[in-house]
């Protein structure tokens, strides 16, 4: 069975391009357009087996959508990427002190962004 990956970004643009590099590597995809239609569709989705988020998001941040996701024991060992146009130290600490497994800058190259999703996922 393919592992579902939910993408979170207010930008279409950049979610329909992540979901179309995803779902061609066979990949069940879930977008969101905020973080708080991403904890939406995280709690009313089958099992998502890792979270894509963007940082700078109307309704719920980026970072706050972590830190609400990794506050539940259900969601404590979700892989969680950041892809952000954030991309000073002091914001990619904040990421990943909150609990993200990795910080990727925007634009991430298609191939690094799959290569290091494949090994989150295991």
């Amino acid at each position: 069975m393919s592992k579902h990956i939910l993408i979170v970004d207010d930008s279409k643009t950049v979610r329909n391009l992540v979901a179309f590099i995803m779902k061609k590597e066979g990949f069940k995809v879930t977008t969101a357009e905020d973080g708080l239609d991403g904890l939406e569709k995280l709690y009313s989705s089958e099992k998502v087996d890792l979270i894509i988020s963007d940082v700078n998001m109307p309704r719920m941040d980026g970072f706050t959508f972590i830190k609400t996701v990794r506050e539940q024991d259900a969601y404590r060992d979700l892989p969680i990427v950041v892809l952000s146009t954030e991309g000073q130290e002091k914001d990619i600490q904040m990421g990943m002190s909150l609990g993200a497994n990795l910080y990727m800058v925007k634009p991430a190259q298609p191939e690094k962004m799959v290569k290091n999703i494949k090994m989150l996922l295991g």
